[in-house]
Order: structure tokens, then sequence, then C-alpha cells
């Protein structure tokens, strides 16, 4: 069974300040490419939503991440849905507010 996947308000903030800083770059490819790629994994989370691996910094099976060098894929996962929280650049050290 599939679950559906959302984003938050700051991981699509996160996706459209990765793509805006590679195309201030000069690489729109890359930029096209890369978002690509996270929203491929995305897709996988629908039906593997344990793929990830518990967010080492809470040790919290519900909290998880997807790795995308150089990018963390924050993510929820619930029992009827997957929450995405934030993608960010790997050297970022999450913290509770």
């Amino acid at each position: 069974m599939s679950l559906p996947v959302t984003l938050s308000e700051s991981a699509l903030q996160d996706l459209q300040n990765i793509q805006q800083y590679y195309l201030n770059q000069g690489s729109t490819k890359t930029a096209e490419q890369l978002l690509e790629k996270i929203f491929a994994k995305l897709e996988l989370l629908a039906d593997y939503p344990e793929m990830g691996r518990i967010v080492p910094e809470f040790n919290m099976n519900t909290l998880r991440e997807l790795i995308h060098s150089p990018y963390r894929i924050i993510y929820r996962c619930e029992s009827q849905h997957i929450k995405i929280i934030r993608i960010w650049r790997g050297e970022r050290l999450l913290r509770l507010l």
C-alpha cells in the first residue's frame, strides 16, 4: 500500500532555494537534474517509507532521512502518510525548536 507523501512549507522553500542557487550559478541543467533525482527519491518513499535511516541527532523511529549528496531529505514517517520536513545540505545539523 502506497502512502501519500506531502511536503511542508519549509521543504518547498528548501527546494526553491536549491533550484535558485544553481540557476544563479548558471547551471540550469544541474538544477533540473538534481530536482528530478530528489523527486524520484520522494516517490520511492510512498512504497518504502522506512528506506531512510533514523536521523542520528534524534534517534526517533518516525524521524528519518534520505541522503542525496550533498543534501539530507528529512521526513516524518507516520502510519497514514509521509511528511517531508526539510531538504538541507548534509553539513547542517538538526535541532529541535
